[in-house]
Formats: structure tokens, sequence, C-alpha cells
């Protein structure tokens, strides 16, 4: 019989992972040392400016500006309604699908917190109702969640239809129930997030298409495929979207007009499509022969084969790539404000042009930055915890 004993686990401490990973010879250790000056001197000189310095009226001033652009404040509580609906979508699938998760439902809070800024009196109600609301669905979805999960999948589905309807309006006259607001006064961090969603919601299913047509048999879908994919990553988005406001009108009926909001979603969609299209080719090339041939030794077609058993195990493969795809959407939707939209970068360049605030270029930036910062890593993070969950990269 065998007596030996297992090894004594080692218990995990501060010092001994300092020990084992920032002081583990004398060269860690010197470039431990080095790292800590550098860092020591940018947080110095930093935060000197930031709280000594810095004129951060510019960005209270115009917060409303950064936010919603020139939305009309009389029908703001519209945006409220459609935030509210998403943050209880969130909390009902935060409650049913990470009931274990502390730190998720933490996350409901943060409207509380934002409270704290310089918004106004009635923001700062709203912000309170909607940390609330997300509190309720969190509730809700923990209580019942075989009841919720039908009924949750069917309102992410819907959501942004309903979100773009609460922003655009319903009625053409002014005294009617939620007149409609005309996109040119759509702007801010409002226009950036719309279109970042609209992006990449259609980009996703006309890149799958346009993967599944590059590796097609038919010779003409497979160079058609090969054709877009090619032509629109050999150019900037920049070109793209200059197409899109001049050349897309073209196109189109003489009856039928796009605004250019629009106009720049089709643009930002089809670019990203492209992309996104070689993500997911990559990824189905990952995919062994022996899984087609079981699907198709379980009587399954080749379309069934592909939806059923190739493609959640591609998109699984793949999920850091779609994240990072989707990250530079978000930061790519700065350049509409070249061709003339107001999204955050452009609300931006407004502010600064004020004869109050001129010269606080530095301000108005650090803000900007730090709410593209703040988005992207969310995305990035929850992106680490779904590729935890799903097992990616284990066997």
């Amino acid at each position: 019989m065998d007596s030996t004993l297992p090894p004594l686990t080692e218990r995990s401490s501060i010092l001994r992972w300092m020990r084992q990973n920032l002081f583990g010879s004398w060269l860690d250790t010197l470039l431990t040392l080095l790292g800590s000056l550098i860092v020591y001197w940018a947080l110095k000189g930093f935060l000197t400016w930031a709280l000594t310095v810095a004129e951060w009226e510019v960005v209270s001033a115009n917060l409303r500006l950064l936010i919603i652009g020139q939305y009309p404040l009389a029908q703001a509580w519209r945006l409220w309604m459609g935030l509210g609906f998403l943050i209880f979508l969130s909390g009902n699938s935060l409650g049913i699908w990470a009931r274990d998760s502390k730190f998720y439902a933490a996350l409901l809070l943060a409207p509380a917190l934002l409270a704290a800024l310089p918004f106004g009196e009635e923001p700062r109600k709203w912000l309170i109702a909607l940390t609330l609301t997300g509190l309720i669905g969190w509730g809700l979805g923990r209580a019942r969640p075989e009841v919720l999960k039908r009924s949750v999948i069917t309102g992410w589905v819907i959501a942004l239809p309903i979100f773009i309807l609460l922003t655009n309006g319903l009625s053409e006259s002014e005294i009617g129930f939620m007149p409609v607001v005309k996109t040119n006064l759509w702007g801010g961090l409002l226009l950036t997030f719309l279109l970042t969603a609209v992006g990449i919601l259609f980009s996703f299913p006309l890149g799958v298409l346009l993967a599944l047509g590059r590796r097609s048999q038919l010779p003409v879908v497979r160079l058609a495929s090969v054709a877009y994919i090619e032509l629109v990553r050999g150019v900037p988005l920049i070109t793209i979207l200059f197409m899109a406001q001049l050349m897309l009108p073209l196109f189109l009926p003489d009856n039928l007009t796009l605004d250019r909001v629009l106009r720049a979603m089709v643009g930002v969609t089809l670019f990203s499509a492209a992309y996104l299209a070689e993500n997911v080719r990559g990824g189905l090339q990952a995919i062994s022969h022996g899984q087609y041939e079981a699907g198709y030794a379980l009587g399954l077609s080749g379309a069934q084969t592909m939806a059923f058993i190739i493609l959640p195990q591609a998109l699984r493969l793949i999920i850091p790539i779609l994240v990072g795809q989707f990250i530079a959407v978000f930061k790519d939707t700065a350049l509409v404000a070249i061709v003339g939209l107001f999204d955050l970068v452009g609300i931006a360049k407004t502010v600064l042009a004020q004869p109050d605030f001129l010269g606080l270029q530095r301000e108005v930036y650090v803000f900007v930055s730090l709410i593209y910062w703040v988005l992207s890593y969310g995305m990035s993070y929850l992106s680490q915890r779904l590729e935890e969950s799903l097992g990616v990269g284990k066997r």
C-alpha cells in the first residue's frame, strides 16, 4: 500500500506573491524598483495637475451636452425610460445567470454612485430610480429564474428597437405624445452608444454570412464574399464614412432619403462586418473535419450541421477576438465627428470652441478618454468572465 502523503499546499499571501513575482531575483528587483519610480513620477504629475491646476468647471458646465448632446430637456425622460428598461433587463440577467456573483450585483449600484456627479437635482433622482429598478430586476431574476428566462431573452432582442423608438419619438406634431426628435439633435455619449449598438448588432450576422460565403463551394458566392471583404478591409473607416455620406444616396430611389446618422450607421456596419467575417472564418477553420462528419452521421443536413454543431464551437473559440472587434467599433465611432456628427468627440470639440473655455483641451479630453476607457474595460472584463464560464482555452 502506498503511504506517500500529498504535499502540503502552500498558503498564498501578499508577501509570498511579491517575493515570487516582484523580487525573485536581482533583475526582477531592479525592474520592480525602476517600474515603481516611473509609476510614482507619472501619478504624482497627473494627480498634481488634476487636483490643483485643472479647471473641471468645463466638464460640469457642459455635462449634459457631453452625455445627450442637444437632445431637448423636455423629452429627456424618454432616454431615462429606455435606460431604465435596459438596467431592468440587466438586473434580471444577473439574477438568473450570475446568481452567485456579488460583483455583478454590485454593478447595479453604479447609477447611485454617478448621482454624486454634478448632473443636477432631477437627473440625480432618475439615477437613484435606475438603481432601484436594477435591484428590483435582480431580485425578480433570483426569485423566479426559470419563469423569466424566455421573457428576458425576448426583452434583449427588442431592447435596441425600443430604445431607438423612444429616442426618435412617434408623433410628427410638436404637441403630440412623444414628438419626433430629429437626429441632428442626437449627440454626445447617446449618439456614440447608438452607433456602437447598431454597428455591433447588424455587423455580426452580416459578418457570419460573409465568412460562410467565403467558404462556400459556389464560386459566385465565394468570389463575391472575397471581393467585398478584401475591398472594405483595404480602405480606412473614414473612407467608408465619406462614401456612406456622399455616395449612398446615389444608389437609393429619388423618393427615399437617409439622414446622416443612419448613413453613418450603415458605414460602421459595413466596415465592421468585413473584419468580423475574417475573425469568424478563423474560428471555422479551427474546427476539425470530424465535427462535420459527426453531424452528417446524425442525419443532419449541411445547414443544420453548420448551425447547431460548427458555428457554436467556432464562435466560442473566438470570443476574445469578437469582443476586441466590438471594442474597436466603439472607439472607431469617434471618426463620425469628421463627417459632421456630434458624437462624444464631436461635442467635445464644440465645448472647446466656447469662449469661456478656450485652452482647456486637457480637461475635456481627459474626461472623454476616461469614459472610453471605463466602457472599453467593462466590455473586456465581461468578456473574460464569459470566457471563464464557458471554459474557453481549456479542454
